[in-house]
């Protein structure tokens, strides 16, 4: 389908501001969920500049047309319509990130072996969502290109040196290549501390509370 789970959205979100990318490219942009969000946070978050004056490039594959709507019009730079392995080879543009958000598993595995190597080429970076158990799917919206063809595994990823494998989140397998993936991972480990210090606060401040309750 044109979208992917909402329960990824935060932790995708950390990963492209940390990253801060000056030029973004989106493969299977769909409903545009991570190029507006992207656009928002990167442009307008704390921002300074003119209202809607982009300083950042944001890029786009779509295989499916009917997916674009003027709306994406006004938030992404351009929208390469067609197969993104047969567009990423002629792309001379080179992106600090690029999204693979649930997009994999509708490749088999050579397919998308070759999708992941052309990014390195063109990507400094790259964020990557897949199901950690995906569900049967064929056709949606008219779309043959929805079909669920392989599932991906934690293996298919080890050849590329740089990465970091987030801790799953809600069904959901993502992985960072790239240049910042050290930075990444530290960051990534000191939000858990951080979240593990919060749930002992909170421990703490129950048990305290019970005691108060008690006098």
């Amino acid at each position: 389908m044109p979208s992917s789970s909402y329960l990824q959205i935060n932790e995708i979100m950390q990963l492209i501001i940390k990253t801060n990318p000056k030029k973004l490219l989106d493969i299977g942009v769909g409903f545009g969920k991570y190029g507006f969000l992207s656009r928002e946070y990167l442009e307008l978050w704390d921002s300074e500049g003119d209202y809607c004056t982009w300083e950042r490039k944001i890029d786009g594959i779509e295989v499916f047309k009917e997916y674009i709507t003027p709306a994406h019009n006004f938030i992404y730079d351009e929208i390469f319509i067609g197969n993104a392995i047969d567009i990423l080879p002629t792309l001379e543009q080179k992106y600090d990130l690029i999204l693979l958000i649930d997009i994999l598993e509708h490749f088999d595995y050579d397919d998308g072996l070759i999708i992941l190597k052309e990014c390195v080429k063109r990507g400094s970076n790259i964020i990557i969502s897949v199901p950690y158990n995906m569900l049967q799917q064929g056709d949606i919206y008219g779309n043959i290109y929805e079909t669920h063809r392989f599932q991906w595994k934690r293996q298919h990823f080890n050849k590329f040196t740089h990465n970091y494998i987030l801790p799953l989140i809600s069904g959901s397998m993502i992985i960072y290549i790239g240049e910042q993936s050290n930075n990444i991972s530290i960051f990534w480990k000191s939000q858990k501390f951080k979240y593990v210090a919060k749930i002992l606060d909170c421990i703490h401040l129950k048990k305290l509370m019970k005691r108060l309750l008690k006098i």
